[in-house]
């Protein structure tokens, strides 16, 4: 079952003043590196679509997000996200034969350290104060949810807005394979060695 991802995402200029907000509001679950590989078709210019692949332990996590505009707001936006394991490094590389063979190619790598929270009062809210390499800090706000609970899960995120104090000019929405793009940065080879 593909989930809708609802979310917003919020530059941070100073990190422990964040932290300490974020820690009023939610509880500290776990810090972890996310390594994520990206492949899409026509890299000359920033492509329409891509996909990832991240290590997770002996699995990797292959995932693609579909954009729902129509649900989006200045605040919040709204993905259909699609999300499958394989077990090991041949699953992995036979999986990418096939989409060259598609034409999909190496595009680029990103690398999060995340400090990852849960809103106390909201356990479906999920706070992240992200460290993303060659950009800065950011927390993602995100609430997973099926079509019906699209306007809870905004609410939910609105409410965390508030209760951080974060002010609406700080809010980036941006992608941050967007924004590696734009800085020219485009790493490659996180697990694929």
């Amino acid at each position: 079952m593909a989930w809708l991802e609802v979310e917003t995402k919020i530059r941070v200029h100073n990190p422990a003043e964040m932290r300490k907000r974020i820690l009023k509001i939610a509880k500290f679950i776990e810090k972890k590196k996310k390594g994520d590989d990206y492949f899409a078709i026509n890299i000359k210019g920033y492509p329409k679509k891509a996909f990832r692949v991240r290590k997770k332990g002996d699995k990797f996590e292959v995932n693609f997000k579909k954009w729902l505009k129509k649900y989006w707001s200045d605040d919040i936006v709204v993905k259909q996200e699609f999300e499958f394991h394989l077990q090991g490094k041949e699953h992995v590389e036979d999986l990418l034969a096939l989409f060259r063979d598609l034409g999909f190619e190496e595009w680029m790598k990103k690398i999060k350290l995340s400090e990852v929270y849960i809103h106390r009062k909201n356990k479906r809210l999920e706070i992240e104060l992200n460290k993303i390499k060659h950009l800065g800090y950011f927390i993602e706000m995100e609430y997973l949810c099926q079509p019906y609970e699209l306007e809870t899960a905004k609410k939910a995120i609105r409410k965390a807005l508030k209760e951080l104090g974060i002010k609406k000019e700080d809010i980036d929405n941006t992608g941050y394979t967007r924004m590696l793009w734009d800085k020219g940065i485009k790493d490659k080879r996180f697990f694929i060695k």
